[in-house]
């Protein structure tokens, strides 16, 4: 009897066992459990320092505001560009009177201007801002930089990562620290516009605007010529060693003051390069215009190397800079 307990023990045991391991290998076989996903997150908000900036009400075609015309014009011939070539245009607001002079405000990389659904919706500001009496009748340059010209079926030229290639003389005609390029504006452009309009040769009523090496271009025509403009809009300006740039504030503090009226902007996350730091340059710019006493504001974002912060700025700009002059 007692060894048949024995064996009854062992088989019990045996059975046990062999359970275990087929609960185990059935455990083993069923498919891992998936990781649990991260949370999602609102990128715009956390990583889009621009996303904050939207153009209002200003910046948009509005029912009942009279829109002025666009008038489209090539330039094949440059003198002050020898080889250059360029499409510019002409804006007359709906309110013009040939009988009376009209402000002139110029743009530098005009093309990107004259979209009334895109870009910097500038026609539409001017349209809506004229209409209200809160800028002066004014008449519109905008100018593309010099290009060289395409041969025949020559596809857009591009840059080395796929984007679409600046204008071939936009740097030697807006980066330089010259006359060159007021000269080019009194003698090739100008005069055009007015042998068809009534513009104005008051300094004080002409403004010149830029975004990027566009704004240093624009402070240096008035500074340069201040008897050709004495209002500036500067967006993001390239204050930077591209070709001296960096030179300025030294520049404006050693010198007599001018009577020039700055509007500028630049954000924090604008871009620092091989050419320095877009948002210290800005800042220095500033603390020796205030330094110095000239009439500006220097109004600071979070936003990058771009025109979201300038398009939702534009009616203010234009506002400010021109808050005195009535026509």
């Amino acid at each position: 009897m007692h060894a048949l307990a024995h064996l009854l023990l062992l088989r019990s045991l045996l059975l046990a066992f062999l359970f275990l391991l087929q609960t185990f290998a059935m455990v083993s076989a069923q498919p891992a459990k998936p990781a649990a996903k991260p949370p999602v997150q609102d990128n715009d908000k956390k990583t889009d320092p621009d996303a904050q900036y939207v153009p209002g009400p200003d910046s948009e075609v509005q029912k009942g505001v009279p829109q002025g015309k666009l008038v489209k014009l090539r330039m094949e011939d440059c003198k002050t560009y020898p080889g250059m070539v360029r499409d510019w245009w002409i804006y007359v607001p709906a309110q013009y009177d040939p009988k009376v002079e009209a402000c002139v405000m110029v743009f530098q990389d005009g093309g990107g201007c004259v979209d009334r659904k895109g870009g910097m919706r500038v026609i539409n500001v001017m349209d809506n801002l004229i209409h209200k009496k809160e800028m002066p009748v004014t008449i519109g340059v905008f100018i593309n930089p010099g290009d060289k010209p395409y041969k025949p079926g020559e596809p857009p030229r591009k840059r080395a990562d796929g984007r679409p290639a600046s204008p071939a003389n936009r740097s030697v005609e807006y980066d330089t620290l010259s006359n060159t390029y007021a000269t080019f504006l009194e003698t090739e452009i100008l005069p055009v516009v007015a042998k068809d309009y009534n513009i104005t040769k008051d300094p004080a009523k002409r403004c010149i605007c830029g975004s990027s090496s566009g704004a240093i271009c624009a402070f240096t025509v008035a500074w340069e010529r201040p008897d050709m403009f004495l209002k500036v809009v500067s967006f993001i300006g390239s204050y930077t060693n591209i070709r001296g740039g960096d030179k300025y504030p030294e520049i404006v503090k050693n010198a007599p003051n001018k009577p020039i009226r700055i509007y500028q902007q630049d954000g924090k996350n604008d871009i620092t390069n091989q050419f320095g730091s877009w948002w210290e340059a800005n800042q220095k710019m500033a603390a020796v215009w205030d330094s110095k006493g000239y009439d500006h504001i220097f109004v600071k974002g979070e936003g990058a190397h771009n025109g979201k912060h300038a398009t939702m700025l534009m009616p203010d700009a234009l506002r400010w800079i021109w808050r005195d002059v009535k026509n």
